[in-house]
């Protein structure tokens, strides 16, 4: 089979198109032919082991110092389940599938073999493949910060700065569905986009600081890590929530100090600890059913994944980027973000 791998830590030119062999499921295991996946904000930092200080003794550890253990990087995919193991019962070959592989990445490949009970499910129908596969990260993190952390309710007021990201644009849209007052703060060129996805007020931070209001907001969701925590939590409700997806040491100390003392929390957490299963079944509800829709700014076929992390790398990415793995859907040909959130 087709795969992207990388034997060395570095720039996208170490990602290579090789032959290796193709799995075989185990009795409780399923195969499945992968159609799409994607490129996140981590895969680059994966790529060239660039993590913050507290994070490379860990990655380290688990995914090697030298060089890396997995050679081929990829965590979020959908595609088609071709061959299942002896003991499997929940799924059956044919099946369309959307997943995250976990620690043990892979999706940069034609097959991938899963446990049964892996974090899966049967894909969206009315998504394309190369939609389904951004349904995972940006998703469910944003999922696992807004309601498992945040307690997001009804009639709450929500800001969301970085919202044309991968997780800003899946937090403006699970914040919309779940009752809330949002605000996103972007760009001047995203503007339309946030709004369309369901912002009820866009804040452009190339002309004016969110922070120079008389409002407040019971939750405010940094999903870039780019914000001050002291003028963030002057911007909370006596009861509201700072989240953070990118922190640091003195934000964790933060967050204990304040879940003990005060009544305004700054909430920090590996999300994926968080995501079940259940959360996909949830998910593809919502996209079924018209509630969401996965904002993908550009499309890259798998040979193309060095160029498609340097783009990501760049900072210039709206939403999702996702990679055409096999099959010849036109998203995989040529793509338009305005496409990609014309039926949201």
């Amino acid at each position: 089979m087709k795969a992207i791998v990388f034997k060395k830590y570095g720039n996208p030119s170490v990602l290579q198109m090789a032959e290796l062999e193709k799995p075989v499921p185990k009795p409780g295991a399923v195969l499945v032919k992968i159609h799409a996946t994607s490129v996140t904000a981590e895969d680059p930092k994966m790529r060239s082991f660039d993590h913050p200080p507290l994070l490379k003794l860990p990655v380290g550890l688990m995914f090697g110092f030298r060089k890396p253990k997995q050679p081929v990087l990829g965590i979020e995919f959908s595609g088609v389940v071709e061959a299942i193991g002896s003991k499997v019962k929940s799924y059956q070959v044919n099946d369309q599938v959307f997943g995250y592989t976990g620690l043990s990445f892979g999706a940069y490949a034609e097959y991938k073999c899963l446990p049964e009970n892996a974090l899966m499910h049967l894909k969206p129908q009315n998504l394309a493949f190369t939609e389904a596969a951004t349904m995972v990260n940006g998703p469910l993190s944003a999922l696992a910060y807004l309601k498992k952390k945040g307690k997001i309710e009804k009639g709450h007021h929500v800001l969301i700065y970085g919202a044309s990201g991968s997780v800003g644009t899946a937090a403006v849209q699970l914040a919309k569905y779940f009752g809330a007052h949002v605000t996103g703060v972007c760009s001047t060129k995203n503007i339309e986009l946030v709004k369309s996805i369901g912002a009820n007020e866009v804040i452009d931070y190339t002309k004016e600081y969110f922070i120079d209001t008389d409002k407040r907001y019971d939750i405010v969701f940094d999903t870039v890590g780019k914000t001050s925590m002291k003028e963030c939590m002057n911007l909370l409700t006596p009861n509201g929530k700072y989240l953070l997806t990118e922190f640091g040491l003195r934000h964790m100390l933060a967050a204990m100090y304040t879940s003990l003392f005060r009544r305004k929390k700054v909430v920090i957490a590996a999300s994926n600890f968080y995501w079940e299963k259940e959360d996909l079944v949830f998910l593809k509800g919502l996209a079924e059913k018209g509630h969401y829709k996965p904002v993908v700014d550009r499309y890259f076929p798998l040979a193309d994944v060095a160029e498609a992390h340097t783009y990501v790398s760049s900072g210039r990415k709206v939403g999702n980027v996702a990679v055409v793995v096999c099959g010849d859907e036109h998203e995989g040909r040529a793509g338009s973000l305005m496409k990609a959130v014309a039926d949201t």
